[in-house]
């Protein structure tokens, strides 16, 4: 065979299902092992620092140039380029184009790809739906943490959206807690489409659970809940799910994915904090103050690592009481300390847990003789 020679594997959205992406406990180890290389620092991202969340291409709000696409509701091109050591030993990539308008045309507002690479040479090694790997990733690192933290005995469930994460993060907290007998769901209203689709996946694919209902408050979508799980995706701050201490039940387990506020004095005194990487969370602060300085006014911030990490900035947290969710895993940090202790789990994913997944989702596949082989060529034509 020529050395010259290069095919890759390309995975449909179906070929990925078949090997195994909605597999919740799996998806929860891979991120586990993903999470522990972070922590040992055998990764690399995008930009300056090796941290960077990735680089986003967006359209101007008005242009001169004819055709030229204007700004919208989550209108952007991301590039998410990664390395990923340890076993995995891979580099890859997560890209995606966002419209919000894509959904009135019966598709994610969100299409993305991911690409796998071998580390030396750059060689494509496959090319795969990214969709179902970015949503459950999303959802499994969080109760990653979990693990440390959630009761085993936990049987409230609450779902703060009630979108493609939410159903994700539903799956990885039935893998994890198959004692779960209610789930409480809060969605923009009672009748949102949302919401009902959820409603409907958890009694299609879980009917142990006992009890699921569609919330008209947050008061009321977290009041008892055991573990609570966020996935809110709004640029507008005043949308930002807030919940106050007084709702939380004691040794609640709060998931944050997206965006989810809380008083200051709560987060910086009486809750337990873990993040997934405090470097990311750096760049997005350094964006956030810049914004607000444009604006000419503070507001709060959703993203929960960016809050931990401003709370710091200004005095008023230490970052060494933040542990990481791989310090967790790597028994460098230690998990619950007392049975009422309140957890905030911040974590908003990045394109290593893409890659990892992505990884363990090729493997399966070539173990399984699914997808289709593509040839890039025999030889180059020109080297």
């Amino acid at each position: 065979m020529s050395e010259t020679k290069i095919d890759l594997l390309y995975l449909s959205e179906k070929d990925v299902i078949e090997a195994g992406v909605l597999d919740g406990k799996k998806c929860v180890d891979c991120m586990s092992e993903v999470m522990a290389l972070l922590s040992k620092g055998d990764y690399r991202l995008g930009g300056d620092n090796a941290n960077s969340h990735g680089i986003m291409m967006q359209f101007p709000k008005e242009s001169e140039i004819e055709d030229m696409p204007k700004d919208g509701p989550d209108r952007r091109y991301m590039a998410m380029p990664a390395y990923l050591g340890g076993r995995f030993h891979m580099a890859g990539q997560k890209w995606y184009g966002s419209n919000k308008e894509n959904t009135a045309k019966g598709l994610p507002r969100s299409i993305l790809m991911v690409t796998l690479n071998e580390v030396d040479t750059g060689a494509p090694l496959a090319y795969m739906s990214g969709n179902l790997i970015s949503a459950m990733r999303t959802g499994a690192v969080p109760f990653v943490a979990a693990r440390y933290y959630a009761r085993k005995d936990s049987s409230v469930l609450s779902i703060i959206g009630a979108g493609v994460i939410g159903t994700a993060s539903t799956i990885c907290a039935m893998a994890e807690y198959p004692s779960i007998k209610t789930i409480k769901i809060k969605a923009g209203s009672v009748s949102s489409p949302s919401a009902k689709k959820l409603k409907g996946y958890i009694e299609e694919h879980y009917p142990q659970v006992e009890n699921i209902e569609i919330c008209s408050t947050l008061e009321e979508a977290v009041k008892d809940a055991d573990i609570i799980c966020e996935a809110v995706s709004t640029k507008d701050v005043n949308e930002h799910p807030y919940l106050k201490e007084e709702w939380l039940k004691p040794g609640a387990v709060i998931l944050s994915s997206m965006n989810l506020v809380f008083d200051d004095d709560f987060i910086a005194n009486r809750a337990a904090l873990v993040i997934d990487n405090w470097r990311m969370y750096e760049d997005w602060l350094e964006a956030e103050l810049k914004r607000q300085k444009e604006a000419g006014k503070e507001r709060k911030i959703g993203v929960c690592g960016t809050n931990f990490l401003n709370l710091v900035r200004k005095g008023k947290l230490e970052k060494s009481s933040v542990p990481l969710i791989g310090d967790l895993v790597r028994g460098v940090a230690k998990g619950r300390t007392s049975k009422d202790q309140i957890v905030v789990i911040g974590a908003c994913g990045m394109p290593i847990e893409d890659v990892g997944l992505g990884k363990d989702i090729y493997e399966s596949a070539l173990e399984k003789g699914i997808g289709t082989k593509l040839n890039l060529w025999d030889e180059p034509y020109l080297c």
